[in-house]
Order: structure tokens, then C-alpha cells, then sequence
């Protein structure tokens, strides 16, 4: 078996910058922000929602999907989707156009610092369902949150392989796949 976790790097070919190449917007993703500040905090996840508006998955994406692969996701753009998988989201989804008028009010949509991650008890049921043989397959995701430190521990520590694909993802994970379905 082969679960995937998949950070912003997968999304990277699709055009999507990473929260730490914007640190401006990762600072506002905090719930006291939201609280404090709703009007910037709206204002900045509508520009965030309008700089995803027109992405779309890359082979990455497509790959994962059309070899039946389950996932584990940070990610809040909506690729896997797009592609036709069935994430398991950690952090949330983007609200739509109609809740952009009152973001600073929902919860998972995303899922801010300072809130409950309610999918991450979920994915460490996932992870704990993998044995010897298995392979853990991490793609664009970084060690800077700690559910992205454990799931690897985790994974290890059931005996799967955990394999990294950290940079060209929209070419390397359809070749690790054909490779390992051969």
C-alpha cells in the first residue's frame, strides 16, 4: 500500500506559492488575528482565494489520482480535488465566494493557528494502519509543522518506508509510481 502526503511543494508547478514564501500572509492565518483584525483577515483570505481561482492540478496531482493513491493533505487549495482524489484535508478548505464576507468567523475554512485541527487525529489512524512494506510517500512537504515531523515517525515506526519527493513533484511522483506498480 502507498499513502501519500502531499504539502505545498506538490502545488508549487501549478503556480501556487508556499505560506513560507509569504510570510505576510502566514502571519494573518492566526485565529487571535481573525478576531482582532476581521476586516484585514477577510481581506487577506480573499486575496488568497483569488490567487487560487484559476490554478489547476498538475501531473502530480493527476498521477496520485489515476493510480487510486489515499491522501493526506496541508494543503487548503483544492488540487487533489480538482484532479478527482479524496483528501483527507488537515487544514481545511478556502471558503467560497458567498462566506468571504464573514471568513474571520468560520472554523476549518482554513484551519487557523490557534484552532483544533479536527482531521488530525484521523490521519494518524491512517498512518498507524501502515505495516512493513508500505511506503509513506511524502511529497513537497516540509518539516516546519510538527503533524509533518510525526506522521514520518509514525510511519517509520510501523515499519513503512517513507520515501521524499521534495522538489519536481509534477514529474517525479508519476515515475515513482509506474516504477513501483511495475
Amino acid at each position: 500500500m502507498i499513502l501519500a502526503f502531499t504539502g505545498a511543494g506538490i502545488s508549487k508547478d501549478s503556480g501556487i506559492s508556499t505560506f513560507m514564501e509569504k510570510p505576510e500572509v502566514r502571519a494573518r492565518l492566526f485565529r487571535s488575528f481573525a478576531n482582532q483584525h476581521p476586516q484585514a483577515y477577510n481581506e487577506t483570505i480573499t486575496q488568497l482565494v483569488n490567487s487560487m481561482r484559476d490554478k489547476k492540478p498538475n501531473d502530480a496531482h493527476h498521477a496520485l489520482f489515476e493510480y487510486n493513491i489515499p491522501i493526506i493533505t496541508m494543503n487548503i487549495d483544492g488540487l487533489h480535488e480538482l484532479a478527482g482524489s479524496n483528501p483527507l484535508t488537515l487544514h481545511g478548505t478556502l471558503p467560497t465566494d458567498e462566506e468571504l464576507v464573514y471568513a474571520s468567523q468560520l472554523t476549518n475554512k482554513p484551519v487557523l493557528y490557534e484552532d483544533p485541527a479536527p482531521n488530525y487525529a484521523k490521519a494518524y489512524e491512517m498512518v498507524n494502519e501502515l505495516q512493513s512494506g508500505d511506503v509513506f510517500l511524502v511529497i513537497g512537504a516540509s518539516f516546519h509543522t510538527a503533524i509533518a515531523h510525526d506522521l514520518r515517525v509514525l510511519a517509520k515506526s510501523r515499519g513503512a518506508e517513507v520515501v521524499e519527493i521534495q522538489d519536481d513533484a509534477k514529474t517525479k511522483v508519476r515515475e515513482y509510481l509506474r516504477e513501483r506498480t511495475l
